[in-house]
């Protein structure tokens, strides 16, 4: 049977972990070459590997998504090693978690810069070569914290909801090129960061939860399948929650 993304180039930042490995193992699956982008090189290179170990392509990029020359440089390099670039996933992020009265702003910018500035500055860079192309899809993981907010993570709501914006702009501004541009609100999905803490903490989380139970990485990564083959070629500008039910 013929895979979902034969011949296609995805880059994906965050790639070193989490939903962003699984993403990239996903899409590795179903024929796509995965350009891994993350801050730790050891990170990305291990599902580099792994994707190729499984007999998938995937090259690892080490970079700084917030820094600028960073991001440009990086994506120059993948569009002349691999050729084109047909998928941005715009995975990064970090939490810095804290009430507003006591939040400095070093945690507020490192979380903007991350999740934000992150996506702007690869968007900005990846658009170029799909606008020659006239085609492209680019998907923004944001949050369903950036629907509803939450306590203690006013950072991170604003660049999740701040994703959402930005989304919506660039599916109208690319829209005539033959480029999407969607966004993914996850709710809780279990990753390193939410085995951090604690199963007491974990059952009350899906107390809240229509289906009762966490999410994993795999369900976001079937969702951003979707949107990067041909079954979503008609769907651009939309947030699309993944949460069991825990928004609603």
């Amino acid at each position: 049977m013929e895979k979902l993304l034969e011949g296609k180039v995805a880059l994906v930042t965050g790639a070193g972990r989490g939903i962003g490995r699984a993403i990239a193992l996903k899409l590795a699956g179903e024929g796509a070459a995965v350009a891994c982008c993350g801050r730790t090189p050891a990170h990305v290179e291990a599902v580099a590997a792994d994707i190729v170990k499984a007999g998938g392509r995937a090259t690892a990029y080490p970079v700084d998504v917030s820094n600028g020359v960073q991001v440009g440089e990086v994506c120059e390099k993948i569009v002349k090693e691999l050729g084109r670039v047909d998928i941005l996933v715009n995975n990064a992020g970090v939490t810095r978690d804290q009430l507003l009265l006591r939040m400095t702003e070093e945690e507020w910018d490192a979380v903007l810069d991350t999740n934000l500035k992150g996506a702007f500055l690869f968007t900005k860079a990846v658009s170029r070569t799909m606008l020659k192309q006239r085609s492209g899809r680019i998907i923004n993981i944001s949050s369903i914290i950036g629907l509803t907010g939450n306590a203690g993570q006013s950072n991170y709501a604003a660049s999740k909801a701040g994703l959402i914006g930005f989304t919506k702009s660039v599916a109208r501004e690319l829209g005539s090129r033959g480029i999407t541009a969607n966004a993914i609100a996850p709710g809780f999905i279990e990753t390193d960061m939410t085995a951090a803490v604690g199963a007491e903490a974990v059952k009350r989380l899906t107390e809240h939860i229509a289906l009762g139970r966490l999410g994993a990485g795999e369900d976001i990564a079937r969702a951003v399948l979707f949107l990067a083959s041909d079954l979503g070629s008609y769907v651009t500008g939309q947030v699309i929650t993944v949460d069991g039910g825990t928004a609603i």
